[in-house]
């Protein structure tokens, strides 16, 4: 795969994230409700909803408006919240990290639960581990992120107390962060106490969002892996002795994985989708938990940055995909 695909693709995430700017702009604006008069409350007078609408830039035209905010994104300005009154940029930075961390160890436990079924399913294949395999998947594949989220606060929260199903992390222990990256930044200063209160607290809501996409992914990486077990290299390969079990992981599985991987770039935008329903439920102090009270409060500044940052999520994600999928595949270096 040459430089100039990536470049490309770099160009084409221009018009995506100006498309997303766009239709977000324009549908909050026709939206019925006014979010100033929802700040200020039934004591306000005309003159304080006028001056407050002038200062967000709402007293213009819709073309006018759009103008003006394009000319703030560009210049890295994202503007000021009208519900919370602090820099949207600001906003959005302490409250990302938190869910970067949760989304990469639910794409962590996915990844690792698919590869294990899906080879269990394989190497067993049209026998009861299959069968058993097809039917776990087929009654995960049916539950959405949400209703695993209730089950495993009933479960595991309220019926068998053993964990805890708010917040980030105990409010016993105390950490300074530099980067509001808790996981990372406690491994690396060596605070495991930290570690381990910010893992506990992730685990249901990162099984909760892992196990939809582990589903997905199982089945798809399965199918492939099944497709190339019937190749020409693999029958040649047991001729020559290989064993089932070094077929699949020294050649199967390495060709299997290039449409598995490419899914997953996709299924990273139900993921994130997926944070803002679970992070409300467990109270995880994240964007997704974030972008439900800025849909509350119309909080219209808000809500554009947060699409913007998603969009910006998903390019960057599909992008490293990519070039993980290069590694994979050698061919496509060279496309």
């Amino acid at each position: 795969m040459s430089h100039s695909y990536f470049f490309n693709r770099l160009l084409l995430a221009i018009p995506t994230l100006a498309g997303a700017v766009t239709i977000t702009f324009i549908l909050l604006r026709v939206v019925p409700g006014d979010p100033i008069a929802m700040m200020t409350g039934p004591g306000a007078t005309e003159a304080d909803i006028a001056q407050l609408r002038a200062h967000y830039g709402l007293d213009h035209s819709i073309a006018h408006q759009f103008v003006l905010y394009l000319g703030q994104v560009i210049t890295g300005d994202l503007g000021t919240s009208i519900s919370l009154r602090q820099d949207v940029g600001e906003l959005i930075i302490g409250r990302l990290p938190v869910t970067v961390e949760l989304v990469l160890i639910a794409m962590l436990i996915a990844a690792s639960l698919a590869l294990v079924l899906a080879l269990t399913g394989t190497f067993w294949r049209d026998r009861w581990p299959e069968r058993l395999v097809d039917g776990f998947i087929g009654i995960v594949v049916a539950i959405p992120d949400f209703l695993w989220a209730l089950s495993l606060i009933l479960i595991l929260g309220v019926a068998i107390p053993i964990m805890p199903i708010f917040g980030r992390m105990d409010l016993t222990v105390s950490f300074d962060s530099w980067t509001n990256f808790y996981l990372t930044e406690s491994l690396l200063r060596g605070e495991f106490e930290v570690t381990r209160s910010v893992l506990h607290h992730m685990v249901l809501p990162a099984v909760s969002l892992a196990l939809p996409l582990m589903a997905i992914t199982t089945r798809v990486l399965k199918s492939c892996l099944n497709a190339e077990m019937n190749r020409e290299y693999v029958t040649l390969a047991r001729t020559r002795g290989f064993s089932r079990l070094k077929v699949i992981y020294s050649q199967a599985l390495r060709n299997a994985l290039v449409p598995a991987t490419t899914l997953s770039g996709v299924q990273f935008t139900f993921l994130i989708g997926g944070t803002v329903l679970v992070e409300r439920i467990f109270g995880y102090p994240g964007i997704g938990n974030m972008a439900i009270d800025a849909v509350i409060n119309r909080d219209l500044p808000l809500i554009q940055g947060l699409v913007l940052t998603f969009a910006t999520l998903f390019i960057l994600v599909n992008l490293l995909i990519d070039l993980f999928v290069t590694f994979l595949d050698p061919r496509l270096r060279h496309a």
